[in-house]
């Protein structure tokens, strides 16, 4: 009879929901999932409510043998909070701490935590991507509070012998993804001229299998035990790269123009939108070299397999 429980924390998230759907499928590991409000996983797994950000609403973690925390404030592109990295670090950083110590006093083996890789920093020069074992260097509040909520998961480790495994995955896409990608689709499929035709970018990028396949290696691996990985599709895009990838998947052919990317730059800052600028027009690569010799794990799924299904579910929603 199989016994052995995983609680996945965000799991009416797209990372989370995921991690569930997966094990469901393998029948090594019963999920719990650890929500907040109403789930799509009802009658399908156990399912608990969980609030991180609150002191009292930790689930009971006496049966769990792997949490996997994948619940988080989000980075946004708009932040509204006036202290936005108070709000990171109460969410982020102290829920995340409670959740570990309770896990640790339960007698949780693992604790896997999904970081993210804005811990290393924001912008990569091409050709020198992001190692796992860089010194970190995050700058917004969210990349900041998931360095925080690392630092104080090691030395929770380092106290009662709970083994932590941190995953710091780029940008993630697939099926139901939201968000900015979403949006990007959606100004594909109005077939408008973009100027972005000469970006000669590098971005990683990781499709929710190929994130969710190395989740559960994580869960048993041996050699995973107190170590940082990076993840990816193992394949960078340019920005034109992308986009032209996409609309073809979507059905037709991007009309990408040739525009000076300084211009471009300048002209996107002018208006208020520096963000975009480095989403655009920066490279942003990782190196998943120690993920693949440590655990002897390859992403099982090609980036243009997952785009594709990506562009599929996209357009049956829509």
């Amino acid at each position: 009879m199989i016994s052995r429980r995983v609680l996945v924390t965000g799991a009416t998230g797209f990372v989370g929901e995921a991690l569930v759907l997966r094990l469901l499928l393998d029948g090594l590991f019963v999920p719990v999932a650890a929500v907040r409000g109403q789930t799509r996983l009802l009658g399908l797994c156990p399912v608990v409510t969980f609030e991180l950000a609150k002191a009292g609403a930790l689930p009971s973690l006496s049966d769990i043998e792997v949490v996997v925390h994948t619940a988080a404030r989000v980075h946004v592109m708009t932040e509204t909070m006036s202290d936005a990295l108070s709000e990171f670090r109460r969410i982020n950083v102290e829920g995340t701490v409670r959740l570990a110590r309770k896990a640790a006093e339960s007698g949780v083996r693992r604790f896997v935590f999904i970081s993210s890789i804005k811990v290393n920093g924001e912008e990569t020069l091409v050709g020198r991507p992001f190692r796992a074992d860089d010194v970190p260097a995050p700058v917004d509040p969210y990349g900041i509070s998931k360095k925080e909520a690392e630092d104080a998961l090691r030395v929770i480790g380092r106290e009662t012998g709970m083994e932590i495994v941190i995953i710091r995955p780029p940008l993630v896409y697939g099926p139901g993804v939201k968000a900015n990608f979403s949006r990007m689709m959606g100004v594909l499929t109005k077939r408008l001229p973009l100027p972005l035709g000469t970006i000669a970018n590098r971005r990683s990028l990781v499709g929710i299998n190929n994130l969710v396949d190395l989740i559960v290696v994580c869960l048993d691996h041996a050699a995973a035990k107190n170590e940082t990985f990076l993840v990816s599709d193992d394949k960078d895009f340019s920005t034109s790269e992308l986009l032209r990838c996409l609309r073809r998947e979507l059905g037709g052919r991007a009309i990408l123009l040739p525009f000076p990317g300084g211009l471009l730059k300048s002209a996107l800052r002018l208006v208020g939108c520096g963000a975009v600028v480095q989403r655009l027009c920066g490279s942003l690569q990782v190196d998943i070299v120690k993920t693949r010799e440590i655990l002897q794990w390859r992403p099982p799924y090609s980036s243009e397999v997952e785009l594709k299904r990506t562009a599929i579910d996209y357009l049956e929603a829509h």
